[in-house]
């Protein structure tokens, strides 16, 4: 880790975007639907699992209430009140946290004489009140159902029982949690999951993971020397979100599905997302089915080295036409078939994208590898050279943009799980400088994306969807939103 500070970084060496037709595949509702079908036919027989990276605290949610509120502490009543607050406040009664709000600012004595916009920020974001600015967005209030709340972390609940209901009727969950929340989300789904599972006939399994320490990265001081805590030992901090590789990896199920925790809309807007995520399962399956049989036929010409070379030839334009794998840039002998299985056996996911609407974040591209290869990757900003004008003219003709609308095939031909941790591209990191919280500046490793980096090595499938399946909770007046409503 010392060693990837030192060095100069590498940007992701951008060919051009995938497009429509050129890595980017478009899909009439008819043909989504029967996808849709052909998964729930098989749904019963596997092992699925929705994996929902829920550990990151809400701070960005309330960023500008908290500062606002720090600035009435330190300037008083008076202090200009910016946009995002005003519109917060006047429409508290909208969320679905308003009555348990209410709740908090009562039990607040002081707050009983304080202006409106200073009783809703304290009661909101207060140890005294909610302390919504330190829970993890999993248990935050995002949809009214009539006279109580729900969490986002129960709206999976909803998701997984129509659309990861798997053998035996097993709704299973992956829930990454900081430690420091683990038990309020585990107290949360107790008394959830009861509800659930009588009004859906299913049975939930639900498990939980932490990021791991081993993967924690070390901490430099501006002059490249180890950093040091105030009682003189090593810092090493957290590595990122690629770090739940490993968590993942030790998921054992047929088929992965992953979605961000904010990436929820309430129950009577959920049609389109329920199709297309099960739509895209059906691809997924199709195309391990494909990979399957190709395996097999170059497996079965092992004895006779002609009648392998002649499966090479489908194989490849399978790999070409259905995977998107760029061939024509693999530098290895396509006529040698166990270079050809090389390139079938990996970890598959077919990827929801939707049409570029100018939000923050990553978006699919044709990559150039450390070997030569061309393929499609989810790439975010921060991966391109600032300084490169021909890179950040590639950046923008991109169409489409990564919602983190992923379902994956960890398993290879024999069944058994792929070591996905064989699949990542280590040099794809980020340098990031922070501080201490002695105001000390410091630098430290952040491990590729797990949607980035981390999976580097896997074939990779764009699917278009609608927008109406991306609905992101970033700030708190996203939930202001019509989808939200």
């Amino acid at each position: 880790m010392f060693g990837l500070l030192a060095r100069r970084r590498r940007y992701a060496p951008l060919v051009r975007a995938c497009t429509p037709g050129d890595g980017v595949i478009r899909l009439d509702v008819t043909e989504a639907e029967r996808l849709a079908l052909s998964y729930d036919e098989r749904a019963s027989e596997l092992s699925l699992c929705k994996f929902v990276p829920a550990s990151g605290a809400a701070s960005r949610m309330f960023k500008v209430p908290a500062a606002h509120l720090a600035t009435i502490d330190k300037e008083g009543e008076g202090a200009e009140v910016p946009e995002p607050v005003a519109g917060l406040v006047a429409a508290i009664d909208r969320f679905a946290f308003s009555e348990d709000l209410k709740a908090a600012a009562a039990g607040i004595p002081e707050l009983a004489d304080a202006s409106q916009v200073r009783r809703v920020l304290t009661a909101l974001l207060d140890s005294r009140g909610l302390d919504y600015a330190s829970l993890p967005k999993a248990l935050i209030k995002f949809h009214r159902y009539g006279a109580t709340g729900r969490a986002s972390i129960e709206e999976h609940l909803f998701e997984a029982a129509h659309m990861a209901r798997g053998a035996g009727g097993v709704c299973r969950l992956h829930f990454t949690l900081s430690p420091e929340h683990s038990d309020s989300v585990r107290a949360l789904l107790a008394r959830s999951i009861p509800e659930f599972e009588k009004r859906f006939g299913v049975r939930y399994a639900t498990e939980f993971s932490v990021q791991k320490p081993s993967t924690d990265s070390p901490a430099v001081a501006p002059d490249g020397t180890p950093f040091r805590d105030e009682n003189g030992r090593l810092l090493f901090r957290p590595a990122g979100h690629g770090a739940l590789i490993e968590n993942l990896a030790e998921i054992d199920s047929d088929v992965v599905f992953i979605k961000n925790i904010d990436n929820v809309v309430p129950e009577s807007a959920a049609a389109p997302t329920l199709l297309w995520k099960r739509a895209l399962a059906g691809l997924l399956l199709e195309l391990q089915a494909e990979a399957f049989a190709h395996v097999d036929e170059l497996a079965c010409g092992v004895s006779d080295p002609s009648a392998a070379r002649r499966a090479t030839r489908p194989a490849v334009e399978f790999l070409r036409a259905r995977l998107g794998v760029d061939v024509e840039t693999v530098s290895s002998d396509l006529s040698d078939p166990g270079v050809v299985t090389g390139l079938l056996a990996r970890p598959l996911r077919v990827c929801g994208v939707v049409p570029n609407t100018g939000e923050p974040g990553g978006g699919p591209f044709w990559v150039r590898g450390a070997d030569g290869r061309t393929a499609a990757q989810i790439v975010e900003t921060s991966e391109i050279d600032p300084a490169d004008a021909g890179q950040q003219q590639t950046l923008g003709t991109a169409t489409h943009f990564n919602p983190v609308d992923i379902v994956c095939a960890p398993r290879g031909r024999d069944g058994t799980l792929f070591d996905l941790t064989r699949f990542v591209d280590r040099d794809a990191v980020f340098i990031v400088e922070k501080y201490y919280h002695d105001g000390r500046p410091l630098r430290s490793v952040e491990l590729p994306g797990l949607w980035n980096g981390s999976m580097a090595g896997w074939n990779t499938v764009f699917v278009e969807v609608p927008i109406e399946t991306f609905n992101p909770v970033k700030e708190i007046n996203d939930l202001l939103r019509a989808a939200h409503q």
